[in-house]
């Protein structure tokens, strides 16, 4: 099943079930049903919310088309969201592309600074990253929506998009074993993780961070739903591509994360607990940024990722005046 967020003539926020990427009932109706209140409401209502959900679908009466509703973030105010770097592709071609941002920064040439950093070796992937998933925690009230025009921040010049795929906690627990952690994922969603490049280079330098790089309005945006995960298997493999103002710029595939969802779940839950409605996100896909291309958004640019097996998510971002 697919599950949306969304607004409709009222303006107040509903829960839709979604019938073919383009019909949606309205499951919140008169407001009644309490698991039906929310997208967190359902989830919290485990397996008993599933199936009232499920035996709805079978008698959905009518049907709104998509594009007559605005659709907001699934969960547009998320218990926690955790981003990781799980595609080694992504990893290695940021290290150089980072080595190049701060040589242009400091007025240096970009291509000799990677030239003396390989021949000292600091272009290698940390050991670290083999080792455990790392991952920092975003701003979980900077959330945007599908569609949103995000107003890139007053501090930064370099405006760059994340193609990402994202977990959301279904069942919470600590300790969580790997094997039993499918048993723990409502569902997942597409993450556009957006990052303010020369701001986050900086920053980052402290050895700390990222912090205003990725922090400031609508720079986490999720959707356009969720789809539950007995009917999505990242490692089954699922195309992630990138679209600027309707060109493809890239493409990738969730078979390709080094560390699964299963991993990261048994790692952040070592002596913590998970609660329903948390999100972990997957980090960029190989290709998926304009860092790693060395091709960042320009003023008025429309990005839109897709991931096969869930849908599109597209937003603008334009600079501030």
């Amino acid at each position: 099943m697919k599950f949306a967020t969304f607004e409709d003539g009222a303006r107040i926020p509903k829960l839709g079930l979604v019938h073919s990427g383009q019909r949606l009932q309205d499951l919140t109706g008169d407001g009644r049903d309490p698991d039906f209140s929310s997208l967190q409401a359902l989830i919290e209502a485990g397996q008993r919310g599933l199936d009232k959900a499920h035996d709805a679908a079978q008698k959905p009466g009518d049907l709104m088309n998509v594009a007559d509703v605005r659709l907001l973030a699934p969960l547009p105010r998320p218990q926690q969201i955790r981003d990781f770097m799980c595609f080694e592709t992504h990893v290695r071609q940021s290290i150089r592309s980072i080595v190049r941002l701060r040589a242009m920064a400091a007025g240096e040439d970009p291509e000799r600074a990677l030239e003396t950093a390989e021949a000292a070796g600091q272009l290698e992937v940390p050991a670290i990253w083999y080792e455990r998933p790392v991952y920092y925690k975003a701003n979980r009230f900077a959330v945007g929506h599908p569609g949103d025009t995000v107003t890139w921040p007053v501090y930064s010049r370099l405006m760059d998009y994340e193609c990402e795929l994202a977990c959301i906690i279904g069942q919470g627990g600590r300790d969580i074993r790997k094997d039993d952690a499918r048993d723990h994922i409502f569902g997942y969603t597409i993450f556009n993780d957006l990052s303010a490049r020369d701001a986050q280079s900086a920053e980052m330098g402290g050895q700390l961070g990222p912090a205003k790089g990725k922090d400031f309005d609508k720079a986490n945006i999720f959707g356009p739903w969720v789809v539950t995960a007995d009917e999505f298997d990242p490692a089954q493999g699922h195309a992630m591509r990138v679209f600027v103002n309707g060109a493809q710029r890239s493409e990738g595939n969730s078979k390709d994360m080094h560390w699964g969802f299963a991993d990261l779940i048994a790692y952040v839950s070592q002596s913590e607990s998970l609660h329903p409605g948390e999100i972990l996100g997957s980090g960029t896909v190989g290709n998926g940024c304009g860092l790693e291309l060395m091709r960042f958004l320009e003023n008025g640019d429309e990005i839109t990722l897709e991931i096969d097996g869930i849908g599109r998510l597209t937003n603008r971002v334009e600079m501030a005046v």
